[in-house]
């Protein structure tokens, strides 16, 4: 069964979506940056702050090859992931790729007090979202589905990509994959 990849922006809820589709779907869910925290033994914050962003889109980049060649997950990634076009092509052989995203206002209010995304951490809060959205312009373009969750709720976010992956006939007759 293909993978199901989300992909989005920070704040647009990839990490507490993809949890309750993996049990929607009863399937393994897998989330990128906690993944590297275990695999490293540092925080995502560490990594960035200690070695930088290089270092970090490596080991990002390592683990999409691990599981490039996985079936039946369910996978969050970081918001970063799409700046390589390698990882996007090695996530999207196995896996439908679906985007989550939110306008710029709904993603500060979700992380206006979570002071632990490395790179948010420098400037102006706002500025630095709107500049980093402006930078990532058409990365998640490549997505087969989007969801805009800034208008939706967590259950009808979920709800959507059911119903998409339902019309694509990738779900088995108990609605998990």
């Amino acid at each position: 069964m293909l993978n199901i990849v989300l992909i989005g922006f920070m704040g647009t809820g990839k990490s507490v979506i993809g949890r309750r589709l993996a049990v929607r779907m009863n399937r393994v869910f897998i989330d990128t940056d906690n993944e590297i925290e275990e695999l490293t033994g540092k925080s995502v914050s560490e990594i960035f702050a200690r070695y930088g962003a290089v270092r970090f889109r490596s080991e990002e980049a390592l683990l999409v090859k691990k599981l490039a060649v996985k079936e039946n997950l369910v996978i969050s990634t970081g918001g970063g992931m799409v700046l390589n076009p390698e990882n996007v092509r090695l996530l999207q052989k196995k896996g439908l790729l679906i985007c989550l995203k939110a306008s710029p206002e709904v993603i500060y209010q979700r992380v206006k007090n979570k002071r632990k995304r490395p790179l948010l951490l420098k400037g102006d809060l706002k500025e630095k979202i709107l500049s980093l959205i402006n930078e990532r312009e058409g990365l998640y373009d490549v997505a087969d589905f989007t969801v805009d969750t800034g208008t939706c709720s967590v259950n009808e976010a979920v709800e959507l990509i059911l119903h998409y992956l339902s019309e694509r006939n990738v779900l088995d007759d108990h609605g998990a994959g």
